[in-house]
């Protein structure tokens, strides 16, 4: 079918993330998977049909899985078919007659800016040593800047310039942004490589986030991390390293920053991802407004 070949090429000619890929790897997988039934006898991708792919979808619906769960996944049979017609081993996109369903517009889930400063002040909370500061740095990065995941992982010494108070960040798509840093942040991460680089370990990686026996850090890592901490001021589900990032926006957005510059900041590609975050910042004028005004 032709995987490897794909997979190689968004590695290596798409440069996509180690995160992205494996995404697609797995996508891929579960449909093949679902080709192999036995009342199914696919032995080219040419055979696979539009209505095999709405099989599926119906499959993955009574699987209980979300609209933007199954989105993902027909955009990852969409990049395959799109890769094969180009290099001419089919000669239609199946694929590109399927309608993906539609998505409910969910806020994006914060939480309280101040509670979040107010642990992170606290002298308390984290311990002073190697792990304790990397811990700090690491809730204090993604609320300090809003990057995803996948970028905080990708975070090389090299990438920062603390005498510019910038980080050097590669997003989506392979696309590289500036992002400042504050002075908290520049002092913290000053202290955290100092005491990185104190460590005795065997390998001295350049990746700035390492585990605690020097390896280069890995997303439950920082998952795990960001949930312990989040734990200790939210009682909400949803504990991830992307709360933190809606958190910075909706924190820029109720402070008064351009939408543009949080636009540019979190690296979205159109306007149109930012102004979810609008959403939010009306939600809460509406609240302020209820408790304030005496006609409310």
């Amino acid at each position: 079918m032709f995987l490897d070949r794909f997979i190689q090429y968004i590695k290596f000619e798409k440069r996509y993330s180690p995160h992205t890929v494996s995404a697609y790897q797995s996508d891929l997988d579960q449909f093949m998977h679902f080709l192999n039934h036995p009342e199914v006898t696919i032995t080219h991708p040419s055979e696979i049909t539009h209505y095999l792919i709405r099989n599926w979808m119906v499959e993955l619906m009574n699987q209980q899985l979300t609209a933007r769960s199954i989105n993902r996944k027909i955009a990852t049979l969409r990049k395959y078919f799109k890769f094969l017609l180009q290099d001419g081993l089919i000669t239609v996109n199946p694929a590109s007659k399927i309608t993906a369903p539609k998505i409910p517009k969910n806020l994006p889930v914060v939480v309280e800016d101040a509670k979040l400063t107010s642990m992170l002040d606290n002298g308390e909370v984290f311990t002073d040593d190697f792990k304790g500061v990397r811990d700090k740095l690491i809730v204090e990065m993604l609320f300090g800047t809003g990057m995803r995941l996948a970028e905080l992982l990708g975070i090389k010494e090299t990438d920062i310039n603390i005498y510019e108070g910038t980080i050097k960040v590669l997003g989506k798509r392979n696309k590289q942004r500036i992002i400042p840093l504050n002075n908290e942040l520049k002092l913290l991460v000053n202290k955290y490589l100092e005491l990185k680089k104190s460590e005795d370990f065997d390998n001295k990686s350049l990746t700035l986030f390492v585990t605690n026996k020097g390896a280069d850090a890995y997303p439950k890592l920082i998952y795990l991390t960001v949930q312990k901490y989040l734990s200790y001021i939210s009682t909400q589900n949803k504990k991830s390293p992307h709360v933190l990032r809606h958190t910075f926006a909706t924190s820029l957005l109720n402070n008064g920053a351009d939408l543009n510059a949080i636009k540019e900041l979190l690296g979205h590609a159109n306007l149109s991802a930012t102004q979810i975050y609008t959403h939010n910042s009306v939600e809460r004028l509406k609240s302020i407004y209820k408790l304030a005004h005496p006609k409310a």
